[in-house]
């Protein structure tokens, strides 16, 4: 009898050590979860926001869940005794980053209530990376410490018998070019203009710039022959910046007035656009690989044409087959313009001569027909430039307009 309620005590004890060990046990699993969640959070937070590196290390999952176990107390405490002081009733605020699952702030009305209204968590904004300022020059610096010269964006010029206007398109360095001469050996009625698109860099329309209508002009002086004086002025001024081994090519349109007669040239996709009583007549054709004549020019020269996206490259890189310069592909990029020559009579009434930027987004006669509406005008020139860049285009846009009235021989 006594063994029996012996073992009966003893089972009774061993149940009781049983069920304390598993309160223990649960306790601990629940305390090690809460912290468990909270590390969580916090390493959420800390992907989505990265500390700078003046911030101080994280803390360990441990360490988080004492510190804010610690401060949730803080709180509670501070909250019972204003609570005393004003009395009101406790209200625990917590943080989204002291461990609210919803990422809401809890506050305290002024009249005891609780007001909740959610706040997204904040991001750390990227980190802006600021140009360097050379103090000698206030140029801009690119990341390699070189100076980089700025442009203006836009620009116009108001000229004897020509308006301009220009627009930079996406790149840093303005690529497009133009020249111009009038009163010529010092007659009103003799002119030259030119409008130049660059690649690979502006070195080769710079040059074009500079010297295409003066090799022509001194071309005109020795054999007097207008078509082969610009032809051989394209061909010099070709030959000269190859010298300089640049890598760069121009495309360029020009036109020569001389005794009433109009001498229009070009090679590449610059083009030239007569107005006849407003109706528009195209005075160029642009050299591009879509021409099978110009296609087949080059791969019986040996040269490797194909299409890209749409768009027929030489060598799978230019896409024009007529330049100045190109020194790599110069045994299929030939500087020979295509000339053609005309009379100027009392329908003539203007001339455009834009970079491939316009023609790419605008047709012909809706060049004629802004220019007839604004009256050649500076303004005419601008919008053309405002058209083009709504349709989309981030190319540089050049666009000269000529006023053909006072050229005319009567």
């Amino acid at each position: 009898m006594n063994n029996k309620s012996t073992n009966k005590h003893k089972s009774m004890i061993d149940l009781h050590e049983f069920l304390w060990g598993f309160s223990i046990v649960s306790l601990v699993v629940v305390y090690l979860f809460k912290g468990l969640k909270k590390a969580i959070s916090m390493a959420s937070l800390s992907l989505n926001s990265p500390l700078s590196p003046s911030s101080p290390q994280p803390f360990s999952w441990v360490g988080q869940f004492l510190h804010h176990d610690h401060k949730d107390k803080k709180i509670l405490q501070e909250n019972i005794e204003n609570t005393k002081t004003n009395n009101h009733k406790p209200v625990i605020s917590l943080s989204s980053e002291e461990g609210s699952n919803n990422n809401m702030i809890t506050k305290a009305s002024g009249s005891g209530g609780v007001n909740k209204r959610p706040i997204k968590l904040r991001k750390r904004p990227a980190r802006l990376v600021l140009p360097d300022i050379c103090a000698a020059s206030l140029e801009l610096c690119d990341e390699k410490g070189k100076n980089i010269k700025l442009e203006k964006k836009e620009f116009e010029i108001q000229g004897k018998d020509f308006v301009l206007a220009c627009k930079r398109g996406s790149r840093k360095v303005m690529e497009d070019g133009y020249g111009f001469m009038v009163d010529v050996l010092g007659d009103p009625k003799q002119a030259f203009f030119t409008v130049i698109d660059g690649h690979g860099g502006r070195a080769a329309a710079d040059y074009v710039a500079e010297n295409l209508g003066k090799n022509i002009v001194k071309e005109l002086g020795i054999v007097g022959e207008e078509e082969h004086a610009i032809r051989a002025g394209y061909m010099v001024t070709d030959t000269a910046f190859l010298s300089q081994g640049v890598g760069s090519g121009a495309c360029a349109a020009s036109v020569l007035l001389k005794a009433g007669e109009l001498h229009v040239a070009n090679v590449g996709d610059c083009r030239v656009v007569l107005s006849r009583n407003g109706v528009a007549d195209s005075l160029t054709i642009d050299h591009r690989l879509s021409r099978e004549d110009e296609r087949l020019r080059i791969e019986n020269s040996g040269g490797f044409v194909f299409c890209r996206n749409g768009v027929w490259r030489v060598q799978g890189s230019l896409a024009v087959s007529r330049a100045i310069g190109d020194m790599q592909l110069k045994d299929w990029i030939i500087s020979e313009p295509e000339i053609k020559k005309l009379s100027l009579t009392s329908d003539c009434e203007f001339l455009i001569m834009a970079s491939d930027g316009l023609w790419d987004k605008v047709n012909v006669q809706e060049a004629v027909d802004v220019v007839s509406k604004e009256k050649n005008s500076i303004e005419s020139c601008k919008k053309l430039i405002e058209m083009s860049s709504s349709r989309g285009n981030i190319d540089d846009i050049t666009v000269m307009v000529i006023n053909l009235q006072n050229f005319a021989i009567n």
